[in-house]
């Protein structure tokens, strides 16, 4: 199966190194002195990965959030304010704008109005990827920033979206189903919480009882342990991939799927459909593959709609623009 999905990939992300436009790979040598940008980054993403690893999860979110919330990757929705696009209610919890900030007054310090904030989200992405365990990939850079984040642009599909369904969503920026399936591997360091996944645990489909698709015993550990079926309870966090690597980036998610663990109703989906059960089973047999696919697929997402020329603009600050 592995020889058959390598096939599909390099015919689908092979266009993708030769096709950045004006965004490029080492965008912004020499245009901040004597000093390196994506260094300055790396730096900061390092430090704080130092004393909190679920930054690789708030990042790998934020910029699926940027990029697929309004199929542009220009930082949007780092704009805040009434009517943004971070009060809409899939980027209520969203983190790491935060970091984002630090990162960009470090930039502004070294070489003021040179960098953007999209293309902040994008390096600070790999950077913290690879912290937690993932391939090294390039980021083509060179992004401007949106003026318009608005709430009511937000379009993201919902945790319970079919497979048919997703396939479509993402197919309409280019993503083949394999790609897809790669692109949720991103739950590998991911979280949700009890709210979301209450009915697969205590009312499936109005049942009274647990989705019969998940382990028995996963039930049992989330449904007594982690959650509670009483509206007064904590609405605790849940992992999406194995406690012992929810920080990892790895294809452990994947290995997770097969075994019935999937916890949103899309992952158990893709591991069980016929259209993308076999790449869900080439993914969990080969860590080194998913890794790789899994840059490349980032490196993709990160393309989408971006501002570049006189487009868009370079925020002083990236909560606000200019």
């Amino acid at each position: 199966m592995v020889k058959r999905a390598s096939i599909i990939a390099v015919l689908v992300l092979s266009l993708i190194s030769s096709c950045y436009g004006q965004v490029t790979v080492g965008y912004y040598n020499n245009k901040c002195g004597t000093k390196d940008v994506e260094s300055i980054i790396r730096g900061v993403v390092s430090t704080r990965f130092s004393y909190e690893g679920a930054i690789v999860a708030f990042l790998l979110r934020l910029q699926f959030h940027d990029c697929l919330g309004d199929k542009q990757c220009d930082a949007s929705l780092l704009l805040a304010g009434p009517g943004s696009e971070q009060t809409a209610v899939p980027n209520f919890t969203v983190k790491g704008f935060d970091l984002i900030d630090a990162i960009k007054a470090a930039l502004e310090q070294e070489c003021p109005g040179v960098v953007s904030c999209s293309d902040i989200i994008a390096a600070a992405t790999r950077d913290a990827v690879v912290l937690a365990g993932g391939s090294y990939y390039d980021v083509p850079m060179g992004r401007k920033d949106g003026l318009v984040g608005l709430a009511s642009n937000v379009d993201l599909p919902p945790p319970d979206i079919s497979v048919a369904s997703a396939i479509q969503y993402y197919g309409k920026v280019g993503f083949s189903a394999l790609e897809t399936v790669v692109l949720l591997g991103g739950h590998t360091v991911g979280v949700t919480h009890c709210s979301v996944i209450k009915d697969r645990l205590y009312n499936y489909k109005g049942t009274q009882s647990a989705d019969p698709d998940l382990d028995a015993f996963y039930v049992f550990f989330l449904g007594n342990i982690i959650c509670h079926n009483d509206p007064n309870a904590v609405d605790m966090f849940v992992f999406l991939d194995s406690p012992d690597s929810v920080l990892t980036v790895d294809n452990s998610y994947y290995k997770m799927l097969l075994n019935h663990k999937g916890i949103l109703p899309i992952d158990n989906a893709i591991a069980f459909d016929p259209s993308t059960s076999g790449y869900v089973n080439d993914l969990a047999n080969n860590n080194d593959y998913f890794l790789d696919l899994f840059g490349k697929t980032i490196v993709k997402m990160g393309l989408i709609g971006v501002l570049t020329g006189n487009q868009g603009e370079i925020r002083q600050v990236c909560s606000k623009t200019n």
